[in-house]
């Protein structure tokens, strides 16, 4: 692998060096896929270290997105469906979020580059510490308006289509707005993205090609890319390759 590297590297930059700044994605919206798959892949290794893994490449991608100047990542983290996987994985993964939330509020790079933090999706479904995490990053980056990456968790999009009716259908019935009034804008008023711009590039890795419920209103002209690469081992190149595949498509949006 190290007497490869040079080659990635020089890769790398042909990729960056050909990539037309004038098409490139502003928001990029990701499905986290593989961090399990990684650890059985390992051998001996638990279930958590795949996901610990995982985090760190999070962190990867954050500071390619800073380079290319992505401004607005948003990442599947967490769906409703994931809290009913066993009881020790979930357990362990509440633990890293809760630690991942409060190293966020102290990162030097979210910092340095001011990246706001957003957790959206049901997150009462989550244990104290970990909303208290949540609360935590949020509070010491909503200074920040340069960069913004949204974290869904306790997330499903089909849930939160229906959370945003639910909220139209109490405006209606209370009197405050008619019937005739709903129209696209107003849902996306009353999704947990409220005010988000809709993400231009959906990319999930693993190999696996669907949407699995996440950002089902938000993603409809989105253009997807799929990656045969499980997350802990998303390699820059893997993901400038997903940037150049945005930047040379033709967006027609339905036209």
């Amino acid at each position: 692998m190290r007497l490869l590297q040079p080659l990635y590297s020089l890769y790398e930059w042909y990729i960056t060096r050909n990539l037309d700044a004038s098409k490139m994605p502003n928001h990029v919206a990701i499905i986290m896929d593989g961090n399990r798959r990684y650890s059985k892949l390992q051998g001996n290794m638990k279930v958590i270290e795949g996901h610990k893994r995982g985090v760190n490449t999070l962190e990867n991608v954050l500071e390619w997105c800073v380079d290319l100047g992505i401004d607005i990542v948003t990442v599947y983290a967490f769906s409703t469906e994931n809290f009913n996987r066993e009881e020790n994985e979930v357990h362990d993964l509440m633990d890293l979020f809760s630690e991942t939330f409060r190293n966020i509020s102290e990162n030097k790079k979210i910092h340095k580059n001011e990246v706001r933090i957003n957790a959206v999706g049901k997150l009462e479904m989550f244990p104290e510490d970990v909303r208290e995490a949540i609360t935590i990053a949020e509070n010491a980056t909503s200074k920040y308006q340069k960069r913004l990456i949204n974290i869904a968790l306790g997330y499903d999009g089909r849930a939160e289509i229906v959370d945003a009716f639910k909220k139209i259908a109490t405006d209606v019935r209370d009197g405050k707005i008619e019937p005739e009034d709903i129209d696209e804008d107003m849902i996306n008023d009353n999704l947990y993205t409220a005010g988000l711009e809709d993400p231009n590039l959906v990319i999930r890795t693993s190999g696996e090609e669907r949407l699995s419920g996440f950002l089902l209103w938000q993603s409809s002209y989105s253009e997807l890319y799929f990656t045969d690469s499980l997350w802990p081992e998303l390699r820059k190149v893997d993901f400038l390759r997903a940037i150049r595949s945005y930047t040379q498509r033709d967006r027609r949006f339905g036209k």
